[in-house]
């Protein structure tokens, strides 16, 4: 079993709210469930390349983009 990533975690949570959407409406629209996100926000799970995929796409962010903030940590540019 992986460990959860908990600067990929906290960096979907800042994109999230930076765009200010609700973790319901960002699970809509990702197609994954609500308890689901919740607990890849807060680092309790692991998850996929393909839903990580899905929630930066509702979340307008390029790959290359959570990608450079994920690797520049708190540092990178929001």
């Amino acid at each position: 079993m992986r460990t959860p990533d908990p600067v990929l975690a906290a960096t979907l949570r800042r994109f999230r709210l930076r765009n200010g959407t609700t973790q319901e409406d960002l699970a809509f629209k990702a197609d994954v469930t609500i308890s689901a996100l919740s607990r890849i926000e807060r680092g309790r799970s692991d998850t996929v390349w393909s839903t990580v995929r899905a929630i930066a796409k509702a979340l307008d962010v390029r790959m290359d983009e959570l990608g450079s903030a994920v690797e520049y940590g708190e540092h990178g540019q929001l």
